[in-house]
């Protein structure tokens, strides 16, 4: 019964990420007019199995997932066991905004890969992870046509066009050890590396006319530490709770800006602008901070309920001053804190259940309520949503596919921001295996 349900669930897998591959439109990790602004939107991070909890991880202590939220929890695993984590993720979008009256509605979607990590132990009560994840997607393309008749009737149609695209991603490495079976520390390097591109033409219709193509071509690198901590304290009764807190320092960006200018006809590209500027810790960009905390309560593996509270702070960013990282147009950004509260809950009828397979599946709940890491003409960027998951077991150890859902609303129609509404979608592979033991028969 089980091997059938397996081939159910591989079938329906590969129908999705083909479905998810056709209806994707443009090479977007995200898409979002707010990531116009500084790195673009700061991904939700974790696996397939944070991100259907509601994103929560600081205070999870898990031995049958990879959770990457906070390095201390690396050490809650068997002392033989080989981990891995793989995922993917399809996100469906519908924006809209209330602008002099006119009611603007649009819809996108998007597929991308968001991590892919490895664990394993080192030695007795310590571990090790390495692997890679997104940290800021940038995506977007919009445009608007000159009305003003006294203008166009010169010069002929003209129209404004922004678009931008790229990704930061983070590739990062980390060790935990445990300490009288209850405290648990972990660190994590990380260095940040990717390119973002964004342009913004202006266009004439009349060939008599030369259009202009601007842009910034932005190739960015950093490197900083996280820190993570865990104390666990048995309650009885097969219960636990347990702390965690984490902290990423702030990080220093280096690499290189091109601003760039071309005056464009039907035969010919003149340069107005090619400068080429690279970016030192002198020039004061840097990516925020990172604090957060958690607690969580766990009735051995059966169930448990998580909160988690984040704040970052982009103050110094130096976004603001940059040309390529501040916004274009007329709207103001200001870069600020950012806040985010989390809940998450996960129960499993029955693991060890063998005539009923979904009595041995884990099925979990959340919810989130963020804030961006800036303001848009003065107005706060929130997001809310909550989120369901479930974990199907594969074949024998702690194998398993994660699917999840997160439905949720950022943005608002007031002050002429965008609403987004949306719907996304995430697989998580859950891959488990034994190493180094030592053959019982010859």
């Amino acid at each position: 019964m089980s091997r059938n349900i397996c081939r159910i669930l591989f079938f329906c897998l590969c129908l999705f990420c083909g479905i998810a591959v056709y209806g994707q439109d443009g090479a977007y990790g995200s898409f979002s007019p707010y990531s116009i602004y500084g790195i673009g939107n700061i991904s939700k991070e974790g696996t397939a199995f944070n991100k259907s909890m509601g994103g929560v991880g600081i205070a999870t202590r898990n031995r049958r997932f990879i959770n990457i939220l906070n390095p201390a929890s690396l050490t809650a695993r068997d002392s033989l066991s080989f981990m891995a984590d793989f995922g993917l993720s399809e996100g469906n979008t519908v924006y809209r905004q209330n602008l002099d009256g006119a009611r603007l509605i649009s819809a996108n979607n998007t597929f991308n890969i968001y991590d892919f990590v490895i664990s394993f132990p080192i030695y007795r009560s310590s571990a090790f992870m390495v692997g890679i994840t997104p940290f800021s997607d940038l995506g977007y393309d919009f445009s608007s046509d000159v009305t003003d008749g006294s203008i166009i009737g010169n010069t002929g149609n003209i129209t404004y066009s922004n678009y931008g695209t790229g990704s930061i991603y983070q590739l990062f490495a980390g060790g935990a050890v445990t300490f009288w079976r209850k405290l648990s520390l972990g660190a994590q390097l990380i260095y940040y590396f990717g390119s973002l591109d964004k342009k913004y033409d202006m266009t004439y219709y009349d060939a008599s006319y030369r259009s202009v193509n601007n842009g910034y071509n932005m190739r960015l690198r950093g490197l900083t530490g996280k820190f993570g901590v865990q104390y666990e304290q048995p309650l009885g009764n097969n219960l636990s709770l347990t702390l965690g807190a984490t902290y990423r320092l702030r990080t220093n960006v280096k690499g290189q800006l091109t601003d760039y200018s071309y005056a464009v006809t039907s035969e010919t590209v003149d340069t107005l602008r090619n400068n080429v500027n690279n970016l030192t810790r002198n020039d004061g960009i840097k990516f925020g901070d990172e604090l957060g905390i958690g607690v969580a309560l766990r009735g051995g593996e059966d169930w448990s309920v998580e909160v988690n509270y984040l704040m970052s702070d982009w103050r110094h960013s130096g976004f603001e001053d940059k040309g390529g990282l501040a916004a274009q147009g007329t709207s103001v950004f200001t870069s600020t804190v950012s806040h985010s509260v989390r809940a998450g809950f996960e129960i499993v009828p029955n693991r060890n259940d063998i005539r009923y397979y979904l009595r041995r599946c884990a099925y979990r709940a959340g919810a989130y309520y963020d804030t961006s890491y800036y303001l848009f003409d003065g107005n706060v960027v929130n997001s809310f949503g909550i989120t369901l998951g479930v974990t199907l077991p594969v074949f024998r150890w702690y194998n398993g596919i994660t699917l999840g859902v997160d439905l949720g609303q950022r943005g608002s129609l007031r002050n002429n921001m965008v609403r987004e509404r949306y719907v996304s979608f995430a697989i998580g592979f859950n891959i488990h295996d034994l190493w180094f033991q030592k053959p019982r028969y010859n």
